[in-house]
């Protein structure tokens, strides 16, 4: 059954002049509601407040732009504004000079010492009309962007207050785009979150790894490379004290380093001995399962095919385990052109991060040309990354677009999209919900949401939230399996 269609969003401008700065760019549905607190906007459906607006201190300067996080009013009222972030996002991407923060709406002008009073509550801008709109939109439904032209600075009564208001105009007319983009993309919607997503036991433990250690040893923990492969994860740690640093040399002797959860190999270790670090292995017990098979099949002479993408770091420490026996083997086709000295002593492991189905096809190239290839005892990709490929295929089949949470440098993650992608529904990676680019959404219906194993669980409930802003959305746990596997911290932070 089709979904009846819903009002799609509209662009409030409160002056005559914001008005006429956007009419002839937007094709969005416009409504010119009047000036201050008594302003109207005759709507269903969510609302984007367009015009300018004055900083109430020195984060914001005049000709940026201000996406309000949240809505406050003098009279102490607070609206949520869901989709602020895509609507952030889109703007960003156009080039535009643009930054968030909360917004207080004042029924009269804001200027002189009122100016210092209005911003000791945590707001970064003032106008006179979006709080107000606000209390008859839907819940979390209004987006606020204002062109600043004004602040504490560059009051208001100034003879240049005419040249920065022409820029600001200026600047609130390149933003069109954006706004277009968010109306297109406002709607109805049904999200459906594949389960299991975010954070596996080995890179829950891997975190833990390193917030304990802080806590027991304080700051600076080093940790050699990205913990795991998430910017948001590695930008928490660095706030609390954690150093990343790209190899142990960097590291000051005697130190305590952390190693990553894709493991590292002999040689890193060495070279950290040499320095006298202390060291903390939060190598996932699932890599350093793979690093041991590497090393049974080398001390019997064998040839290892390590089936996986050369430059990742996860592969970088298992060939270390006995260089002169790995091979990488990257897909299918690789697997039909490598050679060895003895094909009757060949053996094969996998990066635990790929994508099930090309892993098994690599591998059967490789059984069919090597027949006395020995195979892992247990399957080397890990259960996380198995789990949450099915899950996000039984997601893809009933998806218009899927979109995955997770950074550009985690395997898993990527392979995510490709597994959407050969099931026919296109998607896409995102950092977070900024990273939505809005022209993906229009005229979709239902969205599958899912996570990469290094993701925090904290960015789906975000962009579950942005999609509330912009319709009514209903959202469906897709379950396929249970993940209760867990795994203790290393001996030396236990």
């Amino acid at each position: 059954m089709t979904r009846a269609a819903a009002p799609p969003g509209v662009v409030c401008t409160p002056l005559r002049a914001e008005h006429y700065a956007l009419r002839g760019s937007l094709g969005a549905p416009m409504q010119r509601t009047g000036r201050g607190p008594s302003g109207r906007c005759d709507a269903d459906g969510p609302i984007l407040v367009a015009g300018v607006g004055g900083a109430l201190g020195a984060t914001l300067s005049p000709g940026e732009l201000l996406v309000a996080s949240e809505i406050r009013t003098t009279a102490g009222e607070t609206y949520a504004s869901h989709a602020a972030p895509f609507v952030y996002g889109a703007l960003e991407r156009l080039g535009l000079p643009v930054r968030t923060g909360p917004l207080l709406s004042a029924p009269a002008v804001v200027d002189g010492s009122a100016r210092v009073s209005a911003a000791e509550g945590g707001a970064v801008a003032v106008d006179t009309e979006s709080g107000y709109l606000a209390a008859h939109a839907p819940a979390g439904g209004t987006v606020a962007v204002r062109a600043i032209v004004d602040g504490p600075d560059a009051p208001l009564v100034h003879p240049g207050t005419a040249l920065r208001g022409v820029s600001a105009l200026r600047t609130l007319r390149a933003a069109a785009p954006a706004f277009d983009q968010w109306a297109a993309a406002t709607g109805d919607r049904e999200v459906l979150l594949a389960s299991p997503r975010s954070f596996c036991a080995g890179v829950e433990r891997a975190i833990d790894t390193v917030e304990i250690a802080l806590e027991r040893f304080g700051a600076p923990v080093y940790v050699r490379r990205q913990i795991v492969h998430n910017a948001h994860v590695v930008h928490d740690l660095e706030e609390r004290g954690a150093v990343f640093v790209e190899e142990v040399d960097e590291i000051p002797p005697g130190a305590l380093v952390v190693f990553a959860a894709h493991g590292v190999s002999p040689a890193v270790r060495a070279a950290a001995a040499e320095r006298d670090l202390r060291v903390v292995d939060a190598t996932c017990p699932l890599v350093a399962k793979v690093h041991t098979e590497v090393k049974r099949f080398a001390s019997r002479g064998s040839t290892v095919f390590l089936i996986g993408h050369e430059d990742h770091e996860e592969v970088e420490g298992t060939r270390g385990e006995a260089a002169d026996n790995v091979v990488v083997v990257a897909d299918p086709k690789a697997a039909e052109q490598v050679t060895v000295p003895d094909p009757e002593r060949v053996s094969y492991v996998m990066q635990t991060t790929l994508s099930v189905d090309e892993a098994e096809e690599t591998a059967a190239v490789l059984r069919q040309r090597f027949p006395s290839l020995s195979a892992p005892r247990r399957d080397d990709i890990c259960y996380a990354t198995t789990n949450r490929q099915s899950a996000i295929r039984a997601v893809a089949r009933e998806s218009d677009l899927v979109l995955v949470l997770g950074s550009q440098n985690s395997s898993n993650s990527l392979r995510l999209v490709e597994v959407s992608e050969k099931c026919g529904t296109p998607a896409h990676l995102v950092d977070d919900a900024k990273s939505v680019d809005l022209a993906w959404l229009a005229g979709t219906e239902r969205i599958g949401i899912t996570a990469g194993a290094s993701a925090p669980p904290r960015l789906v409930d975000e962009l579950v939230r942005c999609f509330s802003g912009l319709g009514t959305t209903t959202v469906r746990e897709v379950h396929t399996v249970d993940e209760d596997v867990r795994f203790t911290v290393p001996r030396e932070v236990s």
